[in-house]
């Protein structure tokens, strides 16, 4: 019965149509603000090629075996996040737990999206003021870059009626259709930011700071937690929206290699993000735009993007001033929506399989959820933004993700996750990566997942 409720579920919600299809969505769920922003700052802050260097081992050694547990997870139980959680269990205890982790992944991605949208919405915002500036409508220009209640409300509500507008389509209409747009023109946007920003004087300056590592540095402790707690976030880790992905998926799918492909796009996406913001600082600096106390500490880093750049595109002045900032912040608006395309599906795909509505309904009745959540925080700016992107993404995240970890490792019986790795094509189960990954995920992920939640409680 229970299996025969979940290949409903999945009837209901679709599967992808291709295995692109698969990447190019996953792949747009793990790159969002966090990659083309946050890895370049924490670069800047960490030390450079030092924490790139410590980023690339985290992301093979707690990235890719994490991402891979919950697309096996989702996959396996062809269903939400809750009822997957819970089907991996078999003792009753054990499946409550279980429901109940699923459950709080399904509230964390809804809390998320607050924040996430009111966080896009000014990049949307952000792109559009070139255009008013542009022609001549200096007033509507300003108001779209200034900090204005009347601006978040707007923007944030625009951003919201996007996601909504692919959501609505379905699985293969709407998230693997944009998907397949979306990334593409984010890697063409990227690769022409890089090419661009590498021929500018000072950038070789900042380049050198991201690729030639200060290997004292790598052990830092500041250096290596903020490595780690980027490769747990940049991968969309304990969110449940790869778990959800992964019940999109076919059964015959090897999950090895679509997280590989997955965890590379990622990495890349991150890699080249860095590669045009950190030099574009430095081109910034030689343009007499301060970027760096006097202690070397970056300045605002948490506002950066909206400060430096900026004042970096006005030093180049005439038009290439205004199109640079359209590209950019176009960039950052297609970054924002892949990922929240993903996250407003967890609860969207809950609504549908747990309900008689019609996906339309279901997406609106989300929509209008997180659209009110969001005005509330938009309201009570000062004392609700930070506080839900510290409930969310520094406190519920890691331990769902560490539940995530035990389920599969400890609660999930070896017979039946191995009869699952086992229905893949072309996978032995006897090879030494299918015999590693479980032991691995069973021991050692908890102990990273317990590490980053106490250097983020401390």
């Amino acid at each position: 019965m229970y299996r025969k409720r979940a290949q409903m579920s999945t009837v209901k919600n679709g599967h992808f149509s291709s295995r692109i299809g698969f990447i190019m969505a996953a792949a747009g769920s793990a790159v969002g603000v966090g990659n083309i922003w946050g890895f370049p700052t924490q670069a800047a802050t960490h030390g450079g090629g030092a924490f790139l260097l410590v980023y690339l081992f985290l992301i093979l050694v707690l990235g890719y075996p994490m991402l891979l547990a919950e697309l096996m997870i989702g996959r396996h139980g062809q269903t939400n996040p809750a009822d997957a959680m819970a089907k991996v269990a078999t003792k009753p205890l054990a499946k409550k737990i279980g429901k109940a982790i699923g459950f709080i992944s399904i509230i964390t991605a809804t809390l998320i999206c607050t924040f996430y949208s009111i966080l896009s919405g000014w990049f949307v915002s952000f792109a559009i003021a070139p255009v008013a500036e542009l022609t001549g409508q200096t007033n509507v220009a300003s108001w779209l870059m200034d900090f204005s209640l009347s601006r978040n409300l707007v923007f944030t509500l625009i951003f919201i009626a996007m996601v909504i507008l692919v959501i609505r389509q379905g699985v293969q209409q709407g998230i693997e259709r944009w998907s397949k747009r979306l990334m593409p023109m984010l890697l063409i946007i990227l690769v022409a930011g890089v090419a661009y920003i590498l021929t500018q004087p000072g950038a070789m300056q900042g380049l050198e700071v991201l690729l030639v590592p200060d290997f004292s540095r790598v052990f830092d402790a500041d250096v290596l937690i903020g490595a780690l707690g980027q490769t747990f976030f940049s991968l969309t880790i304990g969110t449940a929206a790869m778990m959800v992905y992964g019940a999109y998926l076919s059964q015959k799918e090897d999950l090895s290699k679509l997280t590989a492909y997955v965890t590379l796009t990622d990495t890349c996406v991150a890699f080249l993000a860095a590669l045009m913001v950190l030099p574009a600082m430095y081109v910034a600096q030689h343009n007499g735009v301060q970027i760096f106390a006097e202690d070397g500490s970056l300045l605002n880093s948490d506002t950066l993007v909206f400060t430096v750049l900026p004042a970096l595109f006005d030093t180049i002045g005439g038009i290439s001033q205004y199109l640079l900032a359209i590209t950019f912040f176009i960039l950052m608006t297609i970054a924002g929506l892949t990922s929240a395309i993903s996250i407003v599906e967890v609860p969207t795909s809950y609504l549908v399989e747990k309900t008689s509505l019609s996906r339309d309904k279901a997406t609106l009745i989300v929509g209008s959820v997180v659209a009110v959540l969001s005005m509330v925080v938009v309201f009570n700016f000062e004392l609700l933004f930070g506080f839900m992107i510290t409930l969310t993404t520094e406190r519920a995240q890691p331990l769902i993700a560490l539940g995530i970890a035990i389920y599969l490792g400890w609660i999930w019986n070896r017979n039946q996750l191995i009869s699952a790795i086992a229905a893949q094509d072309n996978v032995d189960t006897n090879s030494l990566f299918w015999k590693i990954w479980p032991w691995y995920v069973k021991y050692v992920c908890p102990v990273l997942i317990i590490m980053i939640i106490v250097q983020l409680i401390s």
